[in-house]
């Protein structure tokens, strides 16, 4: 009996196997939410939760396509944040480039959200062995719902996409920042990292910063350059223009945040990790870097180094100094293989989608640049420069005079 036994169970486990295991996984249901057995027999599924957009908005995107291609895991759900905007990148291209992947939406901006309705929208059974973050803005709402359905699913990471804006390095701090830099502990990524530790989850937090990629909704930080450069103006930039600035394209940053997979247990030992090229590059070297990818001649572009003191940070897309990290943590304990791609080579493509975009005929207010250079006492004609593409333009219609000069 008990070889036969061992034959019929090998018989029903090849027969579930081919039906996706969709019967054969003994689970149990906690407050509404499904959990798996410890001694059932689990695919490695992958959930994404993602944002409607932004800096992180292509996140999820590169993130499924790596993972796609990765034999530990065999299938993959993006919960999608329903407010995102399908007709942008990289939503619109989820069906076309994504195929294999399962895509839900979910309204992940309602706060009252629980890990039961979460579970609702997933599937009453469906739990997932590896869960990456990159939505959640703290312990509440679809935050807590995610981790508490993580926690309940049994899964063997749980990955949140952090952004290192939350350190506050000290005055005298020496960069790149490292991982132990102290963090505004009222930040909500803070918060929810705490919440994720407290509850047992096996926590792996990234820090990124200043995202690119082929598919992004946000170009806020590159545009500025390219902005001035074709209209001929000034690049008021603060300082020396020596501050440094880590701009990491989006596949990049996937590759590092699927680098988990390689060492789980030294991933969850260490819990943070900074996010980033090791391809450093100055404020004023980002500026001509732009310039020959828009063929621009190197001594016509103008740059304008001013006192942020005294006209603060203005339009400027970056910090006043430096603030920056370094993937040395990732290389050395996840094993991360370092960037693909560099900044240099990337620009010839994204000055291209700048032009699509209409980056050099939208409209622009600039108004705080020539605040900037006049005060700066630069010896360019500035109010000419500017009145080309942004005139001011003065009503006299209601002027009325100071003196009524008919009295006398």
């Amino acid at each position: 009996m008990a070889k036969l036994s061992a034959v019929a169970f090998a018989f029903l486990f090849l027969i579930e196997t081919a039906n996706g295991f969709s019967s054969f996984t003994p689970s149990l249901v906690k407050n509404g939410v499904h959990r798996s057995s410890t001694s059932s027999l689990r695919m490695s599924s992958a959930l994404i939760v993602q944002n409607k957009g932004g800096g992180h908005g292509e996140l999820g995107y590169q993130l499924a396509k790596k993972l796609s291609s990765n034999p530990e895991i065999t299938s993959i759900t993006i919960l999608q944040d329903e407010a995102c905007n399908d007709s942008k990148e990289p939503f619109k291209s989820y069906s076309a480039d994504l195929p294999d992947v399962k895509v839900v939406k979910a309204p992940l901006a309602d706060e009252s959200m629980t890990a039961s309705d979460l579970q609702g929208l997933l599937g009453g059974d469906a739990s997932f062995t590896y869960v990456w973050d990159n939505a959640s803005k703290g312990p509440e709402g679809s935050g807590k719902a995610v981790c508490d359905c993580a926690k309940i699913w049994g899964t063997k990471l749980y990955t949140f996409v952090s952004s290192a804006g939350i350190y506050q390095p000290a005055k005298d701090a020496v960069f790149p920042m490292a991982e132990t830099t102290p963090v505004k502990q009222s930040a909500g990524q803070a918060k929810l990292e705490s919440y994720a530790v407290d509850i047992g989850l096996p926590l792996v937090s990234f820090r990124p910063q200043y995202i690119y990629g082929p598919k992004s909704n946000k170009h806020d930080y590159i545009d500025w350059y390219f902005d001035r450069l074709v209209r001929e103006l000034p690049l008021p930039i603060p300082g020396d223009g020596k501050q440094k600035v880590s701009l990491t394209n989006s596949e990049d940053v996937a590759s590092l945040l699927a680098s988990v997979l390689n060492d789980p247990a030294e991933a969850v030992k260490q819990r943070f990790f900074n996010c980033g090229t090791d391809q450093l590059v100055t404020y004023d070297e980002v500026a001509y870097l732009c310039a020959e990818a828009a063929g621009v001649a190197k001594d016509k572009v103008m740059i304008e180094h001013y006192d942020h003191e005294l006209f603060g940070k203005a339009t400027f897309p970056f910090r006043m100094t430096d603030f920056y990290v370094s993937p040395d943590m990732a290389k050395a304990k996840l094993g991360w293989e370092g960037p693909k791609h560099r900044l240099s080579d990337d620009l010839n493509w994204y000055f291209q989608g700048y032009r699509a975009r209409g980056g050099e005929t939208k409209k622009m207010d600039l108004g705080k640049d020539w605040e900037i250079c006049f005060g700066s006492k630069t010896d360019m004609n500035i109010a000419s420069i500017y009145e080309k593409w942004d005139p001011l333009v003065v009503g006299v219609d209601k002027i009325q005079p100071l003196l009524d000069l008919t009295e006398n």
